[in-house]
């Protein structure tokens, strides 16, 4: 196996002021191509720290991707921890220097004399090209690693990931068959219950079962070598059968998603009232690109299920749509889900049974919810169902 790394840099990386979301980035896509990323570390701008970093990991590693850098501030300290850690020195690229100029004069700005050090690069250096940023990335052979310079925002880094990187390893490397990865997600149910159902399965060879939490949903994986496919799929089956009450999509397409393709294909438009989520099932669907044709943000209605479920009813006919959502507000922990369709309005009053989540959680909570009542309805389920560590206190049909 070739041994991928990925060395991020910064202070506020180092410190968590920033999310490091390149880091989760890379290793998905390196998964893609079947190079699973074999470690990560995260070191801060202090020129020893990284110089020492560099050194190290260039005797373990096959392969070593380091992120961030290489932008024109003191701080920005990559390219010379290169140059001092392979022994070379900084030399200009003259052509990256004018394309620099360029880009800057083509928005009539004067480029700072900073931005000069991005185009500064190892003189053993190969220079990759950034064709969305100011900041070139290069790559170095070091001890026994190809060692590959990168930009860290976002944009431009996963630009040179694809376009620079990926080929350069597919050309030296013979590149194993990537693997298979099953996917998921369930909602309503607690990890250690799923768990519980799922571990007594037999698993193939090489073959491991991975859960991942991320309130309010739980991602179910099932990841193997390519060449246990058939066994693995036997498996797949009997994790779709066992969680089949709970699941609310297989894949990483994601709830909103599914629901924009499936109302685009019956034709359907979507009317929506929320009180409690404030927005966040209409930023959302919305978001997905599902078909909306009137969103309401209220204030918090003293109301009934009952008149709840007949508000939305009428909200629906008010904007000609075949079908609406509507969030009542939480009261003592207590809010009120309807949905309207044109075969039946359904209500149900829910209860969070415990106070430990804060309001962003428990608006996120009831915003699935809800999609997952339209998702019921779609698919031909009941659509009010209990949600195990929420108590569904009452549910309306008419």
């Amino acid at each position: 196996m070739i041994r991928v790394e990925m060395l991020s840099t910064g202070d506020e990386v180092l410190h968590g002021q920033i999310v490091d979301t390149n880091a989760a980035w890379l290793a998905d896509v390196l998964f893609q191509h079947g190079l699973p990323m074999t470690s990560r570390s995260t070191v801060g701008d202090a020129m020893s720290s990284l110089v020492e970093a560099l050194q190290s990991r260039s005797q373990i590693a096959d392969v070593l991707i380091v992120n961030g850098g290489l932008g024109p501030t003191s701080d920005d300290l990559s390219a010379q921890a290169a140059a001092i850690a392979s022994g070379s020195e900084l030399i200009i690229q003259q052509a990256w220097l004018e394309k620099m100029e360029a880009w800057f004069a083509s928005r009539g700005r004067m480029m700072a004399p900073s931005n000069r050090k991005q185009a500064e690069i190892p003189a053993i250096a190969e220079m990759l090209d950034n064709p969305v940023g100011t900041a070139c990335g290069f790559a170095i052979q070091l001890n026994r690693c190809w060692i590959f310079f990168t930009p860290g925002v976002p944009s431009e880094f996963k630009v040179m990931v694809e376009q620079e990187i990926i080929p350069r390893l597919k050309a030296r490397f013979e590149l194993p068959e990537p693997p298979l990865c099953l996917r998921l997600t369930t909602f309503g149910r607690g990890e250690s219950d799923i768990a519980a159902e799922l571990e007594p399965l037999p698993l193939p060879e090489g073959v491991v079962m991975g859960y991942r939490s991320s309130m309010p949903i739980i991602e179910i994986k099932l990841t193997g070598p390519a060449s246990q496919r058939a066994a693995m799929e036997l498996v797949w089956q009997q994790v779709k059968l066992l969680l089949a009450e709970c699941t609310i999509f297989e894949g990483t397409e994601g709830l909103p998603a599914l629901l924009a393709r499936e109302l685009q294909q019956r034709g359907f438009q979507l009317a929506l009232s929320e009180q409690f989520t404030a927005g966040l099932l209409n930023w959302q669907l919305a978001a997905a690109d599902v078909v909306l044709s009137k969103a309401e943000i209220l204030p918090p209605q003293d109301e009934d299920l009952e008149a709840q479920v007949a508000r939305t009813r009428d909200w629906a006919k008010q904007q000609g749509a075949a079908l609406a959502l509507s969030v009542g507000h939480l009261v003592e922990g207590e809010v009120s889900i309807a949905l309207h369709t044109p075969e039946a309005s359904w209500g149900q009053r829910v209860k969070f049974t415990h106070g430990r989540h804060n309001v962003e959680t428990r608006q996120k909570v009831v915003a699935m919810m809800a999609m997952n009542m339209l998702r019921r309805w779609l698919h031909g389920s009941e659509v009010s169902t209990g949600h195990g560590w929420i108590d569904v206190l009452e549910t309306v049909k008419r």
